[in-house]
């Protein structure tokens, strides 16, 4: 079957909510999601039951939509006062980590490329392309495991992953796009490919952090009575940033993370509906995402380099990747050897690699279909083996431990102008011994109770009601200076 104006949406709601129900059996397994999304896709597409989908160069417009918001989203969870700690050896593994790691993987391919028992025969250029594609963390796998796994790291390993993962695409993408070109034109000078990472890098950097500066000031100061249009006002701007970035020659995934970045450090207007309009939007679009890339490939033509592409994603897992993290972490004295062996580890590669795989299918580079199938299976490969076993590799090494808790059992939030937190509490045995009422309650002084829940029953606290076991109270306190300073 052929996608038509017909039946793109009959098809596209089906695709969805079977990735839907799929995801959430996998989830109780510890299978990660976005893998099962990418195998719905299989399952449907030309070696399944038959949908039709063959443009590479649509698979990467929907792949370059999506990256987008996924990154903007990812740099608005990217809180400062957690990365500040980790930033030095984060942008050190995002940008001399990716290029080791293209490094090291391009010289393995280039050199078992050609042996009598490899059916692939790569020049050196071609083969660095390739290891260049793959060479950056999945942000989109990353975020998505660590969150649904409810998992928390010591030595503030989960946010130097996530900020590693966030901003790590950029580089891979520039390596891709440079590679490209140096192909395409039978050679760049050392100057012209310094030069061309130097734009895309300050170009990005510096849109990302005014357009976001812009982002906010326009979400605070336009007084726009529908407040169901800020976050679609907020999408605009995510967008517009990408677009603008790229036509200055910059790198628009970079622009993405840092304007998400300052966002999400700032205070905003509907703060709450924006992340909860963001975060649906953001797993939307990674299933979009991940279906139109598992429907691109021919799973058949997989097995003709089934060994090769197993070889290289063995040797990117177990050396490629530990390598490159080794030598970029050796300046840092304080991180672990046991954060380091899990950092190591958790390479994954998802659908960006296979995104970047498409540039060049579309760019007409010659063995772009291999470099292309190669890249799926090693994702595949990627997420079977390292993806299902990341929460398993912490608890070996010592380093989870149990999230902490956000936000409050009542689900209310306050708007970030009142300076004020709102926290709950449960009535327990002891409690209830030292005090039975709540004016008897040795509540901290700026603290009052807000409502009481009791069972499915919602109480209106007044000083002489009678608690119980169980009960639970809703809090409001004074936020203390620390918060705030942080929050600023």
């Amino acid at each position: 079957m052929i996608f038509t104006a017909e039946n793109t949406l009959l098809i596209g709601s089906i695709l969805l909510f079977v990735s839907i129900v799929v995801g959430k059996t996998g989830y109780r397994f510890g299978v990660p999601t976005l893998l099962l999304f990418l195998v719905v896709g299989m399952l449907f597409g030309s070696d399944g039951l038959g949908l039709q989908f063959h443009n590479a160069k649509e698979a990467q417009f929907i792949g370059m939509v999506a990256l987008s918001i996924i990154l903007f989203s990812g740099g608005m969870d990217t809180k400062f006062r957690e990365i500040k700690p980790i930033l030095g050896p984060g942008i050190v593994l995002s940008t001399v980590g990716v290029l080791l790691t293209a490094l090291f993987t391009g010289l393995f391919i280039w050199w078992i490329s050609g042996m009598s028992w490899s059916n692939i025969y790569l020049p050196i250029t071609t083969s660095l392309l390739l290891a260049s594609t793959m060479s950056s963390t999945d942000s989109a796998s990353v975020f998505a495991i660590l969150r649904s796994q409810k998992m928390n790291l010591k030595h503030n390993l989960r946010p130097m992953l996530e900020l590693e993962s966030g901003s790590n695409d950029p580089m891979a993408y520039m390596l891709t796009i440079v590679l490209i070109q140096f192909i395409q034109s039978s050679g760049m000078g050392a100057g012209a490919i310094v030069g061309s990472f130097a734009i895309q890098f300050i170009v990005g950097a510096a849109a990302g952090y005014a357009l976001g500066k812009l982002a906010i000031r326009m979400l605070n100061k336009l007084n726009i009575d529908n407040q169901a249009l800020y976050p679609i006002l907020l999408l605009a701007f995510v967008f517009f940033t990408f677009s603008i970035t790229d036509l200055l020659k910059g790198n628009g995934y970079l622009a993405v993370y840092i304007a998400g970045i300052m966002v999400g450090n700032n205070k905003i207007m509907h703060r709450k509906d924006i992340y909860t309009f963001m975060d649906g939007l953001t797993w939307l679009f990674q299933i979009i995402m991940f279906l139109c890339l598992g429907l691109l490939v021919n799973p058949h033509e997989m097995l003709e380099i089934a060994a090769v592409a197993m070889l290289i994603g063995v040797f990117m897992i177990i050396i490629g990747r530990p390598l490159s993290v080794f030598l970029c972490l050796l300046p840092f004295r304080k991180i672990t050897m046991k954060s380091r062996i899990f950092v190591s580890w958790v390479g994954l590669r998802g659908a960006v690699p296979i995104i970047f795989a498409t540039y060049p299918v579309v760019a007409g580079v010659e063995g772009s279909n291999l470099i292309f199938n190669i890249v799926f299976f090693i994702t595949i490969v990627s997420l079977v083996i390292q993806g299902t076993t990341i929460s398993f590799i912490a608890r070996i090494l010592n380093l989870s431990k149990p999230l902490e808790k956000t936000g409050n059992d009542f689900g209310v939030e306050l708007p970030e102008e009142i300076d004020s937190d709102l926290s709950d509490m449960t009535i327990t045995r002891n409690m209830l011994e030292k005090a039975d009422t709540l004016k008897d309650m040795n509540l901290p002084k700026g603290t009052l109770v807000m409502i009481v829940k009791r069972g499915d029953e919602f109480l209106i606290p007044n000083g002489t009601l009678k608690l119980h076991e169980g009960d639970k109270l809703l809090l409001i306190s004074e936020k203390s200076k620390e918060e705030e300073t942080d929050s600023d």
